[in-house]
């Protein structure tokens, strides 16, 4: 499991209207109609479920809202950077500016956990998020989070 596997360039996205943690979501569900051709109402519906069961802010800014669907074949991922953080309920109350959203199949199994394994440990990485806040640029961002830098954190 790797980022070139669960991201697309076009998953990328800088938010510059994120005001809540709800229209964050929104952004993702967004964003995953997108890239992937899911039904947004569907994936927002599916990550404000998940998020309901606790907070899926994860501390030092950054938040990986996770959800399954029976609308895809394999885990994709989503993610976006905030221009102003915004409150995500944390486990460290800090407020949220890295955001990675995770689908994976509804019998996902082992590969969903993989897959959220590998974006946890890479953005607990003080130097990657550093890097990631640094440069406000998708393709960038995508660079960032697929270099062999970014899989070896993982």
């Amino acid at each position: 499991m790797d980022f070139e596997t669960l991201l697309k360039p076009e998953a990328v996205k800088v938010l510059t209207s994120a005001s809540s943690k709800k229209r964050l979501m929104q952004d993702l569900g967004d964003l995953a109609e997108q890239a992937y051709g899911l039904p947004s109402a569907e994936i927002l519906d599916a990550l404000l479920a998940r998020e309901a069961l606790g907070p899926t802010g994860v501390g030092y800014g950054v938040a990986l809202p996770h959800a399954r669907t029976s609308r895809i074949d394999s885990v994709v991922g989503v993610f976006v950077l905030l221009d102003k953080p915004i409150d995500f309920n944390s486990v460290d109350r800090q407020p949220v500016d890295i955001a990675f959203g995770l689908l994976a199949p509804e019998d996902a199994g082992v590969e969903h956990l993989k897959a959220l394994a590998l974006v946890s440990r890479t953005l607990r990485n003080p130097g990657i998020c550093a890097k990631l806040r640094a440069n406000p640029n998708p393709a960038t961002l995508f660079t960032i989070l697929t270099s062999n830098e970014a899989d070896q954190a993982a």
